[in-house]
């Protein structure tokens, strides 16, 4: 079946879809989560609209899938200040906790929030749809993350748990945390992504104020009563809105100490600017990237073919650390654009629940048209379409298009895509992929297919300096959590890891004293005696 053809049934009507992705009924979030409790909300509301279609007497229309509270400025100030009061300037009942206690209330959260796996999943589909298979990841991988951290904390913990002495002064050094975050999670990777700062932050004895994103927000609700119920009141608090109208004001107070922000610089740079005190706030930021790859005149096309086509469309591309443009040798790029094409062609696109789907509709409202645009400029200016169909739509969906050869006179060789359009630069010489990566703005991954040594000797040493990861032979990605998790330039700020984030959210601090006979006594029975959460020489296991 031709792209075209499939595309006009793609949508189906209400009574044709599978019985087990039938939504009950409209999710209607009529409440926000501040100080222990979860408050009732009055106010505006916002609906939220699948972009999942649906074939209907009118014709083609997003599913409806409920609504959640549009908070004002003063809802949401209030709900910091629950967490201000739970934080206490570090005098609350959270951040004085042990180790061991926050582990404890960590793990209850685990255990409840596992219960709703199934109804993420679902909304996780019908929200951003995400593909079964891959919201069933995104959920199982954030368990997984939440139970490395707490055993990467548990680690440090052990590091910290004895005493030093140098000059005659003896200290214990820990990490204590900076005060009240705000957490902001992206709409490609809502449930994962989130949870990957808000944890660190809460573990390490953090107040949080979270934000769900601007899409992917009702797929929280099943959460709410897990935060409220699995710790202190005030210490996890949600609140609901547009960020211009109620994030801006919460950091326009002064009262957020931290700010972890997963997004695009231009509301990032807003956000800290609007921050009183920008010398006393932490920022752990993950903005764009155009990541390149580059494929050397010796490599492996049909690897180099695969790994750009995962790198490039996972997820319909809408990922920082997707492939974002491909510089090929002039010497392969014809049979690497035939091989891609061929390639893109056996890919199955549909709906999320549909089995082994790998394309699916966008989320973002607007964006077929947005990226039309830029293939329908690059095309006037010199390049073409090479794969068959590349770039028909409906509604929702955009076919990838992969577009040959692209300039620098192009909006695509510059504009972070964030979408299933596929830039190919044929290219003479290293220098210019290498001059491509030191002019952008970016400096996330990179990735590089050969397999000469020499050649790929003299690609890694100019790039390491350049971008945080450089991939050899294989598309650019985030995982395993366990490594580092940065940018350069303007695609960073902060490093996440598993172990990375539980120092980003806090701050090396000690107890020090000279070493004499009432200083000795003095702290040999605090910890004897086990009076402090901070002097002590417990050993978790």
């Amino acid at each position: 079946m031709e792209v075209q053809e499939r595309l006009q049934s793609l949508f189906p009507a209400a009574a044709d879809l599978p019985e087990e992705v039938r939504l009950t009924g409209p999710i209607v979030q009529d409440t926000y989560l501040a100080g222990g409790e979860l408050v009732r909300w009055e106010g505006p509301r916002q609906e939220v609209a699948s972009p999942i279609y649906l074939e209907t007497t009118e014709g083609c229309t997003p599913q409806r899938l409920g609504s959640f509270p549009r908070m004002t400025r003063e809802a949401a100030l209030r709900a910091l200040e629950a967490a201000r009061a739970a934080y206490d300037h570090g005098r609350g009942r959270w951040p004085t906790l042990s180790v061991g206690d926050r582990i404890a209330h960590v793990e209850d959260f685990v255990f409840a929030m596992q219960e709703s796996r199934a109804q993420v999943v679902q909304l996780l589909m019908w929200e951003i749809a995400k593909s079964r298979a891959d919201a069933e990841k995104e959920f199982d991988r954030t368990i997984v993350y939440i139970k490395d951290t707490i055993e990467a904390y548990k680690d440090l913990d052990r590091a910290n748990s004895r005493f030093v002495m140098e000059e005659g002064i003896f200290a214990q050094i820990r990490r204590a945390p900076l005060g009240v975050g705000l957490c902001m999670g992206p709409f490609n990777y809502p449930f994962n992504e989130t949870f990957t700062t808000l944890l660190p932050a809460l573990i390490m004895g953090n107040c949080v104020v979270l934000k769900p994103p601007k899409l992917g927000v009702l797929l929280f609700t099943p959460l709410l009563p897990a935060f409220r119920d699995c710790f202190p009141p005030g210490v996890v608090n949600v609140i609901y809105g547009a960020g211009r109208e109620i994030a801006t004001p919460l950091m326009a107070s002064g009262g957020v100490d931290v700010l972890a922000f997963i997004g695009t610089s231009k509301p990032a740079d807003q956000l800290k600017q609007a921050h009183p005190h920008p010398h006393r706030l932490r920022a752990i930021l993950g903005l764009e990237a155009k990541n390149p790859a580059i494929v050397l005149p010796d490599a492996d096309l049909d690897l180099a073919v695969r790994e750009c086509l995962l790198g490039a469309l996972s997820f319909n591309g809408q990922r920082c650390s997707a492939i974002k443009i491909i510089f090929v040798h002039r010497e392969r790029v014809a049979e690497f654009l035939e091989k891609f094409s061929a390639a893109l062609a056996g890919t199955r696109f549909g709906l999320p629940w549909e089995e082994d789907v790998f394309l699916t509709p966008l989320p973002e409202p607007g964006k077929p048209e947005y990226l039309a645009g830029l293939v329908e400029e690059a095309v006037a200016r010199g390049a073409r379409v090479v794969n068959p169909e590349g770039g028909v739509r409906r509604q929702s969906f955009f076919y990838p298009a992969l577009v040959h050869p692209v300039t620098p006179e192009m909006r695509l060789y510059h504009e972070e895509q964030f979408g299933p359009v596929i830039p190919v630069v044929p290219f003479d010489d290293l220098a210019e992929p290498i001059n491509y990566i030191i002019e952008s703005p970016y400096g996330q991954q990179a990735s590089i297919f050969a397999t000469r040594a020499e050649a790929v000797a003299a690609l890694v040493d100019p790039l390491v300096n350049q971008v945080c990861r450089v991939n050899l032979n294989s598309q650019c990605q985030r995982g395993p959590d366990t490594f580092p998790w940065t940018g350069r330039k303007d695609s960073a700020e902060g490093t996440l890891s598993v172990s990375d984030a539980l120092r980003a959210f806090s701050i090396r601090t000690l107890v020090a004293a000279k070493a004499n006979d009432i200083n000795k006594r003095l702290v040999t029975e605090i910890v004897r005696q086990r009076r402090s959460a901070f002097l002590s020489t417990d050993f978790i296991l």
